[in-house]
Formats: C-alpha cells, structure tokens, sequence
C-alpha cells in the first residue's frame, strides 16, 4: 500500500462515518444540539463536507461541487464561500436542511471528486510543498491528512450527538 492508497482508504472512512451518522435520521434528530453550544448533525456533516469540498478543490485546481449546484439545493442563509469556521451559535442554527440525503449527497459528490483526485497522484506529488506560509512549509500529503483528521473528528462529534438525540 502505498501513501495515496492510505490517503484513498482515509476519505473512504470519512464517507462511512458520514453514511453511519446520517443514517435513517428524520429532521429533529438532524438539527439537535444538546445545548446551545453543540453543533447539530446537520451542522457537522455539513462543514466537515464543505472543508473537504473547498480544501481538495483548492489543491486539485478544480471548481467546488458547492459552486455546481449544491449551493442552491442547501440554500442556505450564509455567504456562498462559507465552510463554517468561526460560526456561532447562531450560524449553527442556519444550517439547516430538509433530509439526511441531501447531506450525504452533498458528501457523496465530494468524495467522488476526491477520488478523482487522488487517482491522479502518485506519491511524489506527496512531498510537493503546497502552502509556505507555515513553518515547516505544508506538503500536500500533509494537507490531506490534516483534512482526513479534521473530518473524521467531525463525524465522531456527528456520531456522537447522534447517539444523544436519538436517546430523546
């Protein structure tokens, strides 16, 4: 296995953990937050979406899927380019959506796209430095990690509050 393989595999677990959370959930289990400080379901499927989408977008060169299209089917009350770093709780809130289909369609497309992606890497790309302003410089295999990382949090936290609000 080689460090696309590995990276492959990490996204593949991102759109299980994705499917498992949303699963058979109607809208009130979606949007529960346990308190007013908790991200709803929907609210972190939906981020950890949009980071993916908007982060391997960036480095492929390609169009967000956001901007195809999913953007309107959300219609969300948001700034179009919004991921949701720096909501509050009142920007949670506004995320809201109609079924747990169009969030795992939305992760769906994503996900395919970052397939594509990957499929045309090979592991040298790995090493290339994509971004100098941090200190040591980003290489894009650690920019992908870092969003498998990030999304696979967010899709805990999503199981999570699952687990509570299907309890209520």
């Amino acid at each position: 296995m080689n460090g696309v393989d590995v990276l492959t595999d990490g996204f593949a677990r991102v759109a299980e953990a994705v499917h498992e959370a949303a699963r058979g959930l109607d809208l009130a289990a979606l949007h529960h937050r346990p308190d007013e400080q908790a991200n709803s379901i929907a609210w972190l499927l939906w981020h950890l979406t949009r980071v993916q989408d908007d982060h391997v977008s960036d480095v492929a060169g390609v169009e967000q899927a956001w901007e195809q299209g999913w953007a309107d089917r959300f219609a969300l009350p948001l700034p179009p380019g919004d991921t949701g770093f720096g909501h509050t709780t009142e920007d949670v809130d506004a995320v809201r959506v109609d079924s747990a289909e169009l969030l795992t369609g939305y992760h769906d497309a994503v996900y395919e796209n970052t397939l594509s992606y990957l499929g045309g890497l090979d592991d040298d790309d790995l090493d290339v430095v994509i971004d100098e302003s941090w200190t040591p410089p980003v290489t894009l295999g650690v920019r992908l990690v870092s969003v498998i990382a990030d999304d696979l949090q967010h899709a805990g936290q999503a199981a999570y509050v699952r687990g509570l609000s299907l309890r209520h």
